[in-house]
């Protein structure tokens, strides 16, 4: 068996999240290590429905839906790291440290969010995230995501 976690599609994703539209906020995942780290994608669309009111004439992604994208790819890394866990547990935002916002994310923009593991203790998952734009950080913060149910 190996540790690589290949990319996932969006089919893939919403095996591994109960998250659906238009609260799923990941497009894509690139790469990873089961237990480590995983790479995913948001490609930020002028569709997207928080754009009405945020704001209007200067679409802007809200930095909490940043944080959340960077939430449900710790999610993904956390399911497909206890796969073979059954009941699957349902993982919640337990915390949000060090939340720096360093630019705006605006449609037409590729988030590519970085989620590296800091350590799991007692079942919760201390994460550190980067998400970038151009390669430029748009978002960082350190993430706890801890399981509150069954899936």
């Amino acid at each position: 068996m190996t540790n690589e976690i290949g990319a996932m599609d969006s089919l893939q994703i919403r095996e591994a999240l109960p998250h659906r539209y238009p609260f799923l906020l990941i497009d894509r995942v690139t790469t990873g290590t089961i237990g480590e780290s995983i790479t995913a994608l948001k490609n930020v669309s002028n569709n997207e429905p928080f754009f009405q009111g945020h704001f209007p004439g200067k679409p802007v992604m809200p930095g909490v839906l940043v944080i959340e994208a960077m939430a449900q790819a710790g999610g993904v890394l956390s399911h497909v790291t206890m796969i073979d866990l059954e009941p699957k547990p349902l993982f919640f935002l337990a915390g949000v440290d060090n939340a720096r916002f360093r630019r705006t994310v605006l449609p037409g923009d590729q988030l590519v969010i970085q989620v590296d593991v800091e350590r799991v203790k007692r079942g919760i998952w201390f994460y550190k995230c980067n998400a970038t734009v151009d390669g430029k950080i748009a978002v960082a913060a350190d993430i706890m995501c801890a399981p509150g149910g069954e899936r």
